[in-house]
């Protein structure tokens, strides 16, 4: 009778066992919640969505014009629809010389009154900047180290300090501002004026570091340099950003201007 060393290698010729039934349901569980989540998630939001616009708009509608008088079953969407072209209407409307001076006229009575101007005021500026075409949007990803030097936070590049804040802080460097996310909720987080030479641009879009954050670094886009030159130049210590179009104040100043 001829003992096994434990520690020995199996010869090569020794048939290699597959996985068990146990683990194939379970990697077959996991496809199928891989597949069939983000579909899921997205069409019950997409449906809370309208159920809930319906719930708000549906009751303002005559009963004349309200398919569910007629149907013996809801129509879903129909809230949306109106909805939709409700807000299409009265931005059509605003934008006469008439709807101007409405609108103008409603916005003076509302500075009036003391808690409801400011609240006014503030949600109309969030608005504008998110939805306005002159509202400056993310185009730039970085790289900070924050809180403390050796750890390095992924923030939103929005644009030059400007005003009383670059005025105030000490120092005649180039300061920026960016937007520091928390994870995993992306819409919270908190507002730095930074020296430009701090942070390290990133390539990745706006979006794909959207989804770095939501998903805790889970879900990291893929990394291809552009140029070897660039690659080599972040290696070396290199962080100023190829020029980006629609972002001219953020753009490096040419080395002539720099030395006028």
């Amino acid at each position: 009778m001829s003992l096994i060393d434990p520690l020995q290698e199996p010869p090569a010729d020794a048939p290699v066992k597959g996985p068990g039934a146990g683990a194939r349901l379970r990697n077959y569980f996991l496809t199928g919640l891989i597949i069939t989540g983000p579909i899921g998630i997205t069409l019950y939001l997409t449906w809370s969505v309208i159920q809930w616009v319906d719930g708000w708009v549906k009751p303002l509608l005559p009963q004349i014009y309200n398919p569910d008088t007629y149907l013996p079953f809801p129509v879903p969407g129909i809230g949306l629809i109106v909805a939709f072209f409700g807000l299409t209407v009265v931005g059509f409307l605003t934008a006469n010389i008439a709807g101007r001076t409405i609108v103008g006229v409603g916005e003076q009575l509302l500075r009036r009154m003391p808690v409801v101007r400011n609240l006014y005021n503030g949600l109309k500026q969030i608005f504008e900047t998110i939805l306005s075409n002159r509202g400056q949007s993310f185009q730039r990803v970085g790289l900070v180290e924050y809180p403390r030097r050796g750890l390095w936070a992924l923030v939103f590049v929005a644009a030059d300090a400007k005003g009383e804040v670059d005025a105030r802080i000490p120092g005649s460097e180039r300061l920026i501002s960016v937007f520091l996310p928390t994870t995993p909720n992306p819409t919270s987080g908190f507002l730095l004026f930074v020296p430009e030479r701090d942070v390290i641009y990133l390539e990745m879009s706006v979006e794909d570091a959207a989804k770095l954050v939501i998903s805790a670094g889970l879900v990291t886009p893929e990394y291809q340099a552009k140029t070897k030159a660039l690659a080599e130049g972040a290696k070396n210590g290199e962080t100023k950003p190829p020029a980006l179009p629609g972002k001219p104040e953020l753009q490096p100043a040419p080395e002539s201007a720099a030395a006028n």
